[in-house]
């Protein structure tokens, strides 16, 4: 989870820290975007934003920032059939059904930044039921057929949580030379 900033929750650090691999100027699809702190964080950024959540008043408050849908994924069709993004974003979030659904929005080259809560998280806090928290090293399971370029699994504080969260890159295979990731040091 991210602090409040000016009254709003600020961009998780692990969006934040991988934002530079998304293209520049790509379509940004913010999967069950909330309030939207990360719709604010890609705008500022330049990037056309798109979110989709179930909850209208949530949808309301962001809807002068880009595209957005309301929706309810879990139990209804996927709005999005058949749009790619160049970037994907889900954060504190985990739907099992949909993956199919979010891989295939990504774009050539496109990069889903994923974080979301794991097992073990039951021990401090919620969500605690077993369908809302991630198996070990399930994200790297799911994103098996991506270029991952970063992958983190455990415990962090203020709060107190267990996470899993992933960066990978749908790579288009046409490039003939390697593709260069920045990483963090």
């Amino acid at each position: 989870m991210a602090t409040l900033l000016h009254g709003q929750e600020a961009t998780s650090a692990w969006v934040a820290c991988w934002s530079h691999l998304l293209p520049a100027g790509c379509s940004v699809l913010d999967l069950a975007c909330g309030h939207g702190r990360h719709m604010h964080h890609f705008a500022g950024l330049g990037h056309a934003v798109i979110g989709v959540d179930r909850n209208p008043d949530a949808i309301a408050a962001v809807s002068r920032l880009g595209e957005t849908i309301c929706a309810d994924i879990e139990n209804g069709p996927w709005p999005l059939v058949g749009r790619k993004f160049g970037g994907v974003i889900v954060t504190n979030y985990l739907w099992r059904p949909l993956w199919p659904h979010v891989l295939q929005s990504l774009g050539p080259n496109g990069v889903l930044i994923y974080e979301t809560f794991s097992a073990g998280n039951e021990t401090v806090g919620k969500p605690s039921r077993p369908d809302f928290l991630l198996n070990p090293a399930e994200l790297l399971s799911a994103c098996k057929d991506l270029r991952v370029v970063a992958f983190e699994e455990g415990f962090l504080d203020r709060p107190e949580r267990f996470v899993q969260r992933i960066v990978a890159v749908c790579e288009t295979g046409s490039a003939q030379t390697p593709a260069r990731y920045p990483l963090i040091s």
